[in-house]
């Protein structure tokens, strides 16, 4: 019986961390851009890098400066998983999103892999490429 119980601890605690393990930088991406939609910054927040974290310190302070600055993030639709390199210990992925207005943006997303998983280290607006006539 106590040996059952066991088997069965063991099966718990490896399948947890094995769930885990298996999230996925669009995992991340996706659920940080959700809990945006929502309105959910404490929620948001956890998928932000230690350093993140560190620069703003709350999720308040966060969630402020991704809707002054990061319009197109703070209310996004339309998702769309591009291009991914690697350099070094840097994972960077780019992701198309429709902004409030209705216009695309393409966004780079360093990611970090953390003891916590992957976790979002900075964003950055690619700008478009000029057009000439």
């Amino acid at each position: 019986m106590f040996r059952n119980l066991k088997i069965i601890a063991v099966l718990v605690v490896f399948g947890t961390g094995a769930q885990a393990q298996n999230v996925t930088i669009e995992d991340v991406i996706t659920s940080q851009l959700q809990a945006f939609v929502d309105r959910d910054v404490t929620e948001a927040w956890q998928y932000a890098s230690p350093s993140i974290q560190g620069m703003f310190g709350t999720p308040e302070n966060f969630g402020l400066m991704v809707r002054n600055a990061y319009p197109m993030v703070w209310d996004n639709s339309d998702v769309r998983f591009l291009g991914r390199t690697v350099l070094l210990s840097r994972t960077r992925q780019e992701v198309q999103i429709q902004g409030p207005s209705g216009l695309f943006y393409i966004l780079d997303y360093q990611m970090i892999e953390t003891p916590n998983g992957w976790q979002i280290n900075s964003v950055q607006v690619i700008p478009s490429p000029e057009v000439f006539s």
